[in-house]
């Protein structure tokens, strides 16, 4: 088997997730051993085998106490991924907000002229495709935020609709509150279940009084940070819980 550093760097080239689960106390206290989302790594318990598979979906490293042990849980893998559909200017200032803290932004639309290096020089990835096609291009996983930016029909329904059938942990909308319910409208007669698009976050962002687009990317940001870490994203010192994102 190859030495553990050189798989842990091997996930970085096949863009695969894993954990790395080291004893730090009790039985067999200071082994290693490597956990891979998509299967091929080391045997682990099927105790720690769903650990690990809460942690890589939690995105955060974390201490675990299972059967007598102490095990440390370190997640490897690619960067979480924001992936925006609609090429508009909030679109360049979110992909900002995204390199700022290391994730990876991808921008995609239908119309050529708008999808351009030029007009979103931060995104590290742009797509020239209709919503279903970009969906499949990119196939969002529970690692990615999903942001619908567009303001028309033709572009907001197939894209939530695909953004819908994904695990994406976020779901964002732009548009005032009468073009959501008209949205949602329309979409629950395209057959979409009711219980499916409370999952859509819209209008999105927290309530900051945002009125730039840097200022309204902060504040989408904001939200999709506040619930990757399962927070409501209100004031630290109303907050009764730790400071610092725990992921229970």
């Amino acid at each position: 088997m190859k030495p553990l550093l050189v798989r842990l760097g091997e996930l970085a080239e096949t863009g695969q997730r894993g954990v790395l689960l080291t004893v730090i106390d009790g039985e067999g206290a200071g082994s290693k051993l490597l956990w891979l989302e998509n299967g091929g790594g080391d045997a682990v318990s099927d105790e720690l085998h769903e650990a690990a598979r809460e942690v890589v979906r939690s995105g955060r490293n974390r201490l675990l106490e299972l059967g007598g042990r102490r095990v440390f849980a370190e997640v490897y893998g690619p960067p979480p991924r924001l992936f925006m559909y609609g090429a508009v200017d909030t679109a360049e200032a979110l992909s900002r907000a995204a390199r700022l803290v290391g994730w990876r932004a991808i921008v995609a639309d239908a119309r050529p002229m708008f999808a351009t290096k030029a007009r979103i020089p931060s995104a590290d990835e742009l797509i020239v495709a209709w919503p279903d096609e970009a969906f499949a291009q990119v196939l969002p996983d529970h690692q990615t935020a999903v942001l619908v930016l567009t303001h028309e029909d033709k572009f907001d329904r197939p894209a939530l609709a695909a953004a819908l059938a994904t695990e994406a942990f976020y779901i964002g909308a732009l548009g005032s509150r009468r073009n959501q319910e008209r949205r949602r409208g329309r979409l629950l007669e395209e057959g979409i279940d009711e219980e499916a698009l409370e999952r859509i976050s819209g209008p999105c962002g927290l309530d900051i009084g945002a009125e730039t687009q840097e200022e309204t990317a902060i504040s989408i940001f904001a939200e999709i940070l506040a619930a990757r870490a399962h927070r409501g994203g209100g004031p630290l010192r109303a907050a009764e819980h730790r400071i610092h994102a725990q992921v229970d």
